[in-house]
């Protein structure tokens, strides 16, 4: 039987019930492999090259997959369909030890028995470009992050991170901050009439303040204002012209990851990793009482294409449920924005049976919600235009002029389906027609209103305008908006008042200090530039390793002078290579770094620092006293060579109790969080032996296991289950009776 492995269980689930058992699918749960968590991981000498490791989490998994994979006659690799999912079956067919030249990828953009069995029909070799550029991007993101979290940690405060495209975003929510702040007010007044004819045939009508003398005007004050109440009260209201028109409305495209985003939190409140998240399960399917159903197309996507096919099911369905004249003449189709992969097809539904109606007793609310958006948005995307009965008058009274506006529907066109969310700043237009009147009429003034008002700093970024932000300015790609918006939040990067973000304190901070000596990084252009090069990656035009090399020389030497600024020069020499030695300061106080450095990372303590006696277990220096967040301890003054450090007594020594039955070095006395006394070796974190009683260095002769003093005094086996004693606790003494 031949194999399938796709990343989650859940679309391992769907995939296995539409092919009814005809193949065994597997998943990977997400990559198998990645760069180490607690190192680097890119070698700076050997031309950038990644090291992989299996993760321990994933390790089970592996086995398993090799052991399907042995069993199998062929093995299909079905990830999802971009560079992560590419580079996800390239570890697959590494570790699994597949033909590298096999054509054993298959994809597709959507989970349905058709686009499952047309994908088996015609499997593909692994596209390596867009593995490269996965890599490109995986490698400057890790160099990035690895190098600039530690330099904000110890500038700064400990806990932060930085990141390529992360910082470069919150950069830009703390300039929308400061713009808000350093914004004054300006005062104006806004100016409307109520108006109707002579004869009181019609309605009343509205129409505001928009001319004086033939130019545009807002007044600016209370006196400007009453000018035109005053001009108002004494002047004719005359149709001066009028303008009928039929207007047009063009159904909006189908959704990207971005609009689908941006709708959610627009029309549900609901946050971007929370859409993505509800996309994500209707993606790869749910179980449903009738039956485990995938109900969306790919959901990672900057394209508004639509294939033939969809498009042509669409119409038909169109067609039926509201008549022909809903159909265009011509099929909608909808130009991608400047810079989009256009790898995929905008985000639908598999299947337009799958009415919302239907939907609705299948999935819970959030699911329905976002299921019946991205539904109701595609069919509209494929009706025809909206059309309305438009009227515009302007009306002159003295030197001033007032404009009203209307408009009836006519034909609701993709208005039956779907309506657009209305923007915060769109003009105020009457639902109704103005009365049939005609130029040179003369209305009456029934009521005129003035109110006094004050320009607005701009609006903080919700999660929406945020990402609709990040894809104007070509920052990041679909897959990762959602992703950094929940990094800024889940850091405290941003805090959030209502739906929108405000920038914390250490936010300003991480921003001048990465703005002062990384000014590429923090470009918005440059962020954009380098995604346009991890495309021409993709599409073979360019050498992942020097698009790498391009950026990171001049990226190191900028960390070496914000790793140098505020250094004090001193008078000493470094022990390890000669060179100067400067005064730094760390999150515990000030100490000698060697100039040198990389090349040389000697380090030592200041001589003011209090030395103790004690001696350290690992490489015999005298240990000096530190302050941490928990206090006083001893640390090495040999670090980072030696990383051993002690608890602090007040007599100056760390009491060493008890022999490590592992390795043979001496275990110290530590107090648990909760107070409680036990036993670690002093050579942790190499060693990670610990014991609840002192550890005698021996082991049980009987099972093995550690034997240990106890508080009484007793010499016997750790293990509760084995009767080993070799020194047995003193009998307490009976007290004498008292004599009656």
């Amino acid at each position: 039987m031949d194999l399938i492995i796709v990343e989650s269980p859940s679309k391992a689930q769907t995939i296995s019930k539409y092919l009814k058992g005809k193949y065994k699918v597997e998943a990977s749960k997400g990559h198998i492999r990645d760069l180490p968590e607690r190192t680097l991981g890119v070698s700076l000498k050997n031309d950038y090259e990644p090291k992989y490791v299996t993760t321990a989490a994933q390790e089970a998994v592996v086995k398993h997959l090799l052991e399907a994979a042995k069993k199998a006659d062929k093995v299909y690799l079905a990830t999802d369909p971009d560079r992560e999912g590419e580079a996800i079956s390239w570890h697959l067919q590494t570790v699994l030890g597949l033909n590298e030249q096999a054509k054993n990828r298959i994809e597709f953009n959507e989970i349905s028995p058709t686009a499952v069995e047309r994908a088996l029909q015609n499997p593909r070799v692994i596209n390596y470009n867009l593995v490269d550029a996965q890599q490109a991007r995986r490698v400057l993101d890790r160099l990035v992050g690895y190098k600039l979290s530690p330099l904000l940690n110890n500038k700064i405060q400990n806990g932060l991170s930085a990141g390529r495209v992360q910082s470069v975003v919150l950069k830009l929510v703390v300039e929308r901050e400061r713009e808000i702040t350093a914004f004054k007010p300006e005062e104006y007044w806004t100016v409307a009439v109520e108006l109707q004819d002579g004869e009181k045939k019609f309605s009343s009508f509205k129409a505001n303040l928009e001319k004086k003398k033939g130019k545009k005007f807002k007044p600016c004050n209370k006196a400007e204002a009453d000018e035109v109440l005053a001009s108002a009260n004494k002047n004719p209201f005359v149709v001066q012209s009028i303008k009928r028109t039929v207007a047009k409305s063009h159904a909006p495209a189908p959704f990207t990851t971005s609009t689908l985003q941006q709708d959610a939190s627009t029309k549900f409140g609901m946050s971007s990793p929370e859409t993505m998240l509800v996309a994500q399960h209707l993606y790869e399917g749910m179980d449903t009482a009738e039956g485990h159903i995938a109900f969306i197309t790919y959901i990672r996507t900057d394209s508004t294409r639509v294939s033939a096919e969809a498009q042509q099911r669409a119409l038909s369905y169109i067609k039926e449920r509201y008549g022909a004249e809903y159909c265009p003449q011509k099929p909608n189709y909808y130009v991608s924005k400047k810079g989009a992969q256009d790898a995929h097809e905008a985000i639908r539904p598999n299947d337009l049976g799958m009415t919302p109606e239907r939907a609705k007793k299948l999935l819970d609310k959030k699911h329905y919600n976002v299921y019946k958006l991205v539904y109701d948005r595609f069919v509209a995307s494929q009706m025809s235009e909206a059309k309305y009965n438009s009227m515009q008058m302007d009306l002159l009274s003295g030197d001033y002029t007032f404009k009203a506006s209307g408009k009836s529907l006519l034909f609701a066109g993709f208005t039956a389906v779907y309506q657009e969310s209305k923007k915060e700043d769109e003009e105020e237009v009457s639902s109704k027609l103005l009365p049939p009147l005609s130029e040179g009429d003369t209305l009456n003034l029934v009521k005129i209103l003035s109110e006094q008002k004050f320009t607005k700093p701009p609006l903080r970024y919700t999660d929406a305008s945020l990402i609709k932000l990040m894809e104007e300015k070509g920052i990041g790609r679909p897959s990762t908006f959602s992703t950094i918006v929940s990094v800024l939040n889940k850091r405290k990067y941003v805090l959030k008042e209502g739906k929108y973000m405000v920038p914390t304190p250490v936010a300003y901070k991480i921003c001048d200090l990465l703005e002062a000596f990384f000014k590429n990084v923090m470009d918005v252009r440059f962020t954009a530039e380098m995604e346009e090069k991890l495309d021409d990656i993709e599409n073979g035009g360019k050498d992942w390793r020097a698009l790498v090399g391009e950026f990171y020389p001049d990226f190191a030497e900028q960390l070496k002078r914000a790793s140098n600024a505020g250094d004090e020069p001193t008078d000493e020499i470094c022990a390890k290579c000669g060179s100067p030695m400067v005064r730094k300061s760390g999150k515990y106080g000030k100490y000698l770094a060697c100039t040198n450095y990389p090349q040389c990372s000697n380090i030592v303590s200041e001589s003011e620092a209090e030395i103790s006696q004690t001696r350290c277990p690992k490489c015999g220096a005298n240990m000096v006293v530190k302050s941490g967040k928990f206090g006083k301890f001893l640390a090495c003054p040999n670090y980072p060579e030696c990383k051993c450090t002690l608890p602090f007594v007040e007599d100056g020594e760390a009491k060493l109790v008890g022999v490590c039955p592992d390795c043979g070095r001496p275990t110290r006395q530590m107090k648990s969080k909760a107070g409680k006394i036990y036993y670690s070796c002093t050579a942790y974190p190499e060693c990670k032996f610990m014991s609840w009683n002192i550890p005698t260095g021996k082991k049980c002769p009987v099972c093995g296991g550690v034997v240990v003093q106890t508080e009484k005094g007793a010499i016997r086996c750790a293990v509760k289950t084995c009767s080993y004693i070799e020194k047995q606790a003193p009998m307490p003494e009976k007290k004498a009776k008292k004599k009656q």
